[in-house]
């Protein structure tokens, strides 16, 4: 542990990422020694050079290693030191199979026995709301990792959040050259509670001082009222100043595109993964990312959680007025 008077050291892992690069920031704040391992061309698409993930870290120390690679992840990123904290905001890219067991568990796993050596006593661990209701191989990869974290003996605060700002924003640039905002079923099969990635940070950090987050694991959304896709389409064009026009995509095409690419997936192996993204899809347009209420089987927002003060409304406004432009990655649908 950190010696009286020193700041407590912790290793950041996915600190590129937004949630990473938000909660790196809300670590360094509380004035804590942060260590951020990082590839040496991060990013979504590897456009980040070692320049460019300092720059984004700022204020904590990075250092380049490959953390898939349990060698390099002693050599090049602990080197032998003690931390007092671990902060994984580690995750896959694509949720493809291969990608989330290789990155969603087997590194985060390595990552945690990694830590135990090094002093480690607190792990926090970003993980997510759906696993409520695994059917996705990244699901069922976050899972296990949230298993072994549990049975490693770490003190551990595992954080399920709900949808991201950033993964319900793709589609401002539709309405914008005069398409409408599409929407799966009527618009209301789904909400959720989104949280922005200053308040996920926020929390996360605080996992680390706050003991009723110790050993739990901790659904959490952002402020106010579950909010479905029809609600934010009208939002979007009450801010742009004009009538809502929203489209309606049957659910049964979505059911249609998977059926087609998992029967051609047996045959080329790239059509596979596309597969699962379509299911990956198709899931998040059919299931809410709320508390799942395993009594009844129903998804509970009075059970969701609140943190925050960000809304995803107020966000919108911002893009409206072309104040920001959300990163979306590997993960955008439209």
């Amino acid at each position: 542990m950190a010696q009286a008077g020193a700041a407590r050291r912790v290793l950041v892992l996915g600190a590129t990422g937004t949630i990473g690069q938000a909660t790196v920031r809300a670590l360094v704040r509380r004035g804590l020694d942060v260590v951020c391992l990082v590839r040496a061309r991060a990013g979504v698409g590897g456009r980040l050079a070692p320049a460019d993930s300092a720059r984004l870290c700022d204020g904590a120390a990075v250092r380049l290693c490959d953390v898939t690679d349990p060698a390099a992840l002693a050599r090049d990123g602990i080197r032998g030191e003690r931390f007092d904290a671990l902060v994984s905001c580690l995750a896959s890219r694509t949720g493809a199979p291969r990608d989330a067991w290789a990155i969603d568990h087997r590194a985060q796993v390595q990552a945690f026995e990694a830590a135990g050596r090094a002093g480690v006593a607190h792990v926090v661990l970003l993980s997510a709301i759906c696993v409520q209701k695994p059917r996705l191989a990244f699901q069922h990869a976050k899972l296990a990792a949230e298993q072994a974290l549990v049975d490693s003996g770490l003190n551990y605060s595992i954080v399920r959040p709900t949808a991201f700002f950033k993964s319900l924003s793709g589609q401002l640039g539709r309405i914008r050259r005069g398409k409408p905002f599409l929407v799966f079923g009527d618009g209301t099969l789904t909400s959720c509670k989104p949280i922005s990635d200053r308040d996920l940070a926020e929390y996360l950090a605080g996992c680390l001082d706050d003991a009723s987050r110790r050993n739990r694991v901790l659904p959490i959304g952002g402020p106010g009222a579950a909010i479905t896709p029809r609600q934010q389409a009208e939002q979007l064009f009450a801010l742009l100043g004009g009538p809502p026009r929203i489209r309606s995509v049957p659910v049964v095409m979505l059911d249609a595109i998977v059926a087609g690419l998992s029967a051609a997936g047996r045959l080329v192996p790239a059509l596979a993964a596309k597969a699962e993204l379509a299911r990956i899809g198709r899931y998040y347009a059919t299931e809410s990312m709320l508390v799942l209420d395993p009594a009844t089987g129903r998804y509970d927002a009075a059970a969701t959680p609140s943190t925050g003060s960000d809304t995803l409304f107020e966000h919108y406004a911002r893009m409206v007025r072309d104040e920001l432009e959300p990163e979306r990655g590997d993960h955008a649908v439209f």
